[in-house]
C-alpha cells in the first residue's frame, strides 16, 4: 500500500467533517422495517415491455421501502433516465415524470436515504442484479442508497484471466477499504495532531494503521467466490460494485426487455433520446 494513500484519506475526512448533514436525509426520516414478505415479487410494466424482479428478505429496509414505493404510485410514469450498455439501466427518479428533454435527472428521490445493507458475497452484481443508486463516498462514507433510484445490471461477461486482474484490483481496494475505516475510527487524534502540527506523530500513527490494514487483510483475504466466478464468466455482471452498493433482488423474468432497454440510443448524460419508462409498477400476489 503506498504511505501517501494516508494523507489522501485524511483530506477525506476532513472533507466529511466539514460537510453539513441535510436534515432530509437523516436515518430518523427513513421508513420503518415492516412485516416480513416472502418472496415478493413487482412486476415493472414499461414502454418496452414486462419486467418482474424478486426482492430479497435479507434486505428488508429496501425491500420494504420498495414495496411501499410501488404501492404509493411513486415508480409510475418514471423514466429510465440513464442508461449506459453492458453495465445497467437506471431509473426511479421522482422529478423524471414528464421531464423535458433538456431537463438535468438523477437528483429526485423521496427526501430519505436507506442504511446500507450489503448482503455480501451472497448477493452480488451478476447480470439481473436489482440494487440501491447512492451518492458517491466522498459525501456518503456511510454508503446510504437512494431513497428511490435502483438500477439493473446488464454488464458483461469476463474471461478468466480478466476476472483475476479485477480480482487482484478488488484486493486492494479492500484494503483501501480497511484503511479508511481505521482512519475515520481515528479521526479525532488525526485532528489533533493537525492542530498541533504534529508530522511526526502522524507518521507514527500512519505506519501503524498501515500494519493494522495489512494484519487484518492478511487475515481476511479478498477472494470471489464460485458462484461469484461461475456467474461472472458465464452470464457476466459488473464485479467492481461488489460490497459497494446494496443488491437487494434480482430480475426473474424480462431479461430480454431489460436488454432492450440497455441497447436503446442515449444522449448527454446517458439518457435515451426516446423516453423510456416505467408506466405502472404492481406487487404480484
Amino acid at each position: 500500500m503506498k504511505r501517501n494513500f494516508f494523507l489522501s484519506i485524511v483530506m477525506v475526512v476532513f472533507t466529511l467533517m466539514s460537510c453539513s448533514a441535510n436534515p432530509s436525509e437523516s436515518q430518523a426520516n427513513a421508513p420503518s422495517k415492516g412485516k416480513d414478505n416472502n418472496m415478493t415479487k413487482v412486476e415493472l410494466e414499461t414502454s418496452y415491455g414486462n419486467i418482474v424482479v424478486e426482492l430479497y428478505n435479507e434486505t428488508p429496509q429496501h425491500r420494504d421501502n420498495f414495496i411501499k414505493l410501488v404501492e404509493s404510485g411513486y415508480y409510475d410514469g418514471v423514466l429510465f433516465h440513464r442508461v449506459i450498455k453492458d453495465f445497467m439501466i437506471q431509473t426511479g427518479d421522482g422529478n423524471s415524470k414528464n421531464a423535458g428533454p433538456d431537463a438535468s435527472l438523477g437528483d429526485g428521490d423521496p427526501g430519505y436515504t436507506i442504511e446500507a445493507e450489503f448482503v455480501y458475497p451472497k448477493y452480488f452484481h451478476k447480470r439481473g442484479a436489482l440494487a440501491a443508486a447512492r451518492t458517491g463516498d466522498q459525501v456518503n462514507p456511510e454508503r446510504r442508497s437512494s431513497g428511490s433510484q435502483f438500477y439493473i445490471v446488464t454488464g458483461k461477461i469476463y474471461g478468466s484471466d480478466e476476472l483475476k486482474s479485477m480480482a487482484q484490483r478488488m484486493a486492494e481496494v479492500q484494503k483501501q477499504e480497511i484503511f479508511r475505516r481505521l482512519v475515520m475510527e481515528n479521526r479525532t487524534k488525526i485532528e489533533e495532531m493537525q492542530k498541533a502540527q504534529d508530522n511526526d506523530g502522524l507518521n507514527a500513527l500512519q505506519n501503524d494503521l498501515i500494519q493494522q490494514t495489512e494484519a487484518e487483510a492478511a487475515k481476511n483475504p479478498f477472494k470471489l467466490t464460485d458462484e461469484q466466478l461461475d456467474a461472472y464468466t458465464s452470464i457476466g455482471g459488473t464485479p467492481h460494485l461488489d460490497g459497494q452498493y446494496t443488491v437487494f433482488g434480482e430480475v426473474i423474468e424480462g431479461m430480454d426487455v431489460v436488454d432492450k432497454i440497455q441497447n436503446v440510443t442515449t444522449g448527454r448524460m446517458d439518457r435515451p433520446t426516446v423516453d423510456v419508462k416505467i408506466v405502472k409498477a404492481r406487487i404480484l400476489k
